[in-house]
């Protein structure tokens, strides 16, 4: 008996799952597909975010290499001292949220459309 009320719950879970996976897609699907069509409507905007996020890509990257020095360098402060630790936080971590973000909205409005797979 407890099997049995077992398996029927193990079959609903995965019910449930497989329908949680089919929403997903679906919302994945239309996103793509709003994304396209921007994408179409707006081709010289696409190409221009695309070269953006090329060159914030690298703007980026020396931004992320000047924090990771500072957080090196003075990671003994900043275990010592809240307010240490507390500036460094105010002083990178609105700008590097709002960098990441500009950044992520570039690369996603620049991306290639997914090639079509061969098989």
């Amino acid at each position: 008996m407890l099997q049995r009320q077992q398996c029927a719950l193990l079959t609903r879970q995965c019910e449930l799952l497989t329908e949680l996976a089919a929403q997903v897609s679906l919302q994945q699907r239309q996103r793509a597909a709003e994304l396209k069509a921007w994408k179409d409507a707006n081709p010289d905007l696409a190409q221009a975010c695309r070269r953006a996020a090329e060159s914030l890509a690298k703007v980026h990257t020396e931004f992320l290499a000047g924090i990771a020095t500072e957080a090196f360098d003075n990671a003994e402060n900043y275990s010592d001292s809240e307010y240490a630790l507390g500036e460094f936080i105010d002083r990178y971590g609105p700008r590097l949220a709002h960098f990441n973000g500009v950044l992520q909205l570039f690369a996603q409005l620049g991306a290639a459309p997914p090639q079509p797979s061969e098989g």
